[in-house]
């Protein structure tokens, strides 16, 4: 693994902490993950699939059906709690909300998103959390995607970023519901893996990401 390069702030509290995690350490635990969770597309409010495959580990896991989005303790598909989330991963998310300035992160919640080529996310914002004083800890693996950033309103003005195969983005404080998404996969896999602080247990809640043909789910 090379050294990861030093934070780049390239937003007011949001983060780029270029090769921060190991891929060649992480993508066997995804692995196993999905040996008790499966990968799936789940469908979305108003009928579509996710083009962008899901799954879960820790105390609870975001899902998605017809009646909208909500993170529970248990997998809809077998009704066993999600798999336990993995050390190495809750010690990458706490290093890294602390390299961005929250030094007191404790997730519960691990979304793993597994992109396929044409896959993508919709601007979205993440809000069935919570907490929205805990900052949201997302980790690329694989291929290079476009990330989009934009601001805490649909119509700001969205900036792209280049993420690339160990690279994790932090963001938090003002920016917690910044509009985000992913640009459709030009090649190869990328795995997405997602890290928030989702408890108390929420509601489902008819909210999330956008409606865009790419991908309807979160990231």
């Amino acid at each position: 693994m090379l050294l990861a390069a030093a934070p780049l702030q390239i937003a007011a509290d949001v983060w780029l902490l270029p090769g921060f995690a190991d891929s060649a350490q992480l993508l066997p635990l995804v692995t196993a993950i999905a040996e008790q969770a499966p990968f799936r597309h789940m469908q979305v409010p108003g009928g579509a699939t996710m083009a962008v495959a899901v799954t879960n580990c820790g105390e609870l896991g975001w899902t998605s059906d017809a009646h909208g989005y909500a993170y529970r303790p248990s997998d809809p598909l077998s009704g066993e709690p999600w798999p336990a989330m993995p050390p190495r991963f809750l010690d990458l998310a706490v290093r890294a909300a602390a390299a961005g300035g929250w030094r007191d992160f404790q997730p519960d919640a691990c979304l793993v998103n597994r992109y396929a080529v044409g896959a993508g996310v919709g601007l979205h914002q993440d809000r069935n959390e919570a907490d929205f004083m805990q900052p949201i800890v997302s980790v690329s693996l694989g291929a290079s995607c476009r990330f989009m950033l934009g601001g805490v309103k649909r119509n700001d003005p969205v900036r792209s970023h280049d993420l690339h195969d160990g690279d994790v983005m932090v963001w938090g404080g003002s920016a917690r519901l910044v509009f985000h998404g992913v640009r459709p996969l030009r090649l190869g896999t990328r795995h997405n893996i997602t890290f928030r602080k989702a408890g108390p247990l929420a509601a489902s809640r008819p909210s999330g990401p956008s409606t865009s043909t790419a991908s309807r789910p979160r990231r």
